[in-house]
């Protein structure tokens, strides 16, 4: 893209952070401000889903609990923003994010450069998604892997019909954050890169949340930290959620 002058207009570069948010917690916060500063990201959008097609339970709490959590949890955050990209569909159907991806960049246009962030448990589930293979070419992945969760072999974790190799930049700082860089490819030839953000140490994950939430004062007896936003918290409390 060019500004009328001629010269190159500044591409945005925004990753898509979808996820159920039952509830949002300090983990996805470390995961996506590591991404912000190691991609040098302008927006991370964070997308509470309507219904994940490979979670037939069904989240706790109601969709419009956890999209007011997830606007609470990154309310100070610069270039954190709610997006409404995955609501629940009118049809009832579930919430595909290979079309969600595509809604989002048409939207955006061609002067924004849009990234899929994802934990590493995903990428290690991505052969389970719709269309899995397409993903990684819809939008380069950004995976933040979790502690007991190292991925050793990209291969196994991919989509039939994908091969991986390492790029040019494979293993380099930016900022503080290590970064490792894949080149994946599928059999006609697409190319994308796939980015690893492999020494994240926030263990923090909803379902330990919810467990702390049921335990209540035992957990905080125990000298547990906290594992939710202060405002996520609070909200949680005066809504009587996840008892």
């Amino acid at each position: 893209m060019h500004r009328p002058d001629g010269s190159p207009s500044p591409v945005r570069r925004v990753a898509f952070f979808g996820g159920s948010f039952d509830p949002p917690h300090l983990g996805h916060l470390a995961v996506a401000r590591a991404a912000r500063t190691a991609l040098s990201l302008d927006t991370v959008l964070f997308a509470p889903v309507g219904a994940q097609p490979l979670k037939t339970e069904g989240p706790a709490a109601s969709f419009e609990d956890r999209v007011e959590m997830t606007r609470l949890a990154i309310a100070d955050e610069p270039g954190f923003e709610l997006s409404l990209a995955d609501a629940p569909s009118p049809s009832g159907q579930p919430n595909y994010t290979l079309e969600t991806l595509y809604r989002l960049q048409s939207a955006l246009g061609q002067d924004c450069a849009l990234f899929l962030l994802i934990g590493a448990d995903s990428l290690l589930d991505l052969k389970r998604w719709h269309r899995a293979a397409e993903i990684p070419f819809a939008a380069p992945l950004i995976v933040a892997a979790r502690p007991g969760r190292q991925l050793k072999d990209l291969r196994a974790a991919l989509p039939a019909g994908l091969s991986v190799q390492p790029a040019a930049m494979r293993d380099e700082m930016r900022d503080g954050i290590q970064v490792q860089t894949f080149l994946l490819a599928n059999q006609i030839g697409d190319r994308a890169l796939l980015y690893l953000l492999p020494e994240l140490h926030d263990a923090t994950s909803a379902t330990g949340s919810r467990t702390r939430i049921r335990q209540g004062a035992k957990s905080r007896a125990a000298g547990s930290a906290p594992a939710l936003p202060a405002a996520v918290a609070a909200y949680i409390q005066a809504r009587g959620l996840y008892r």
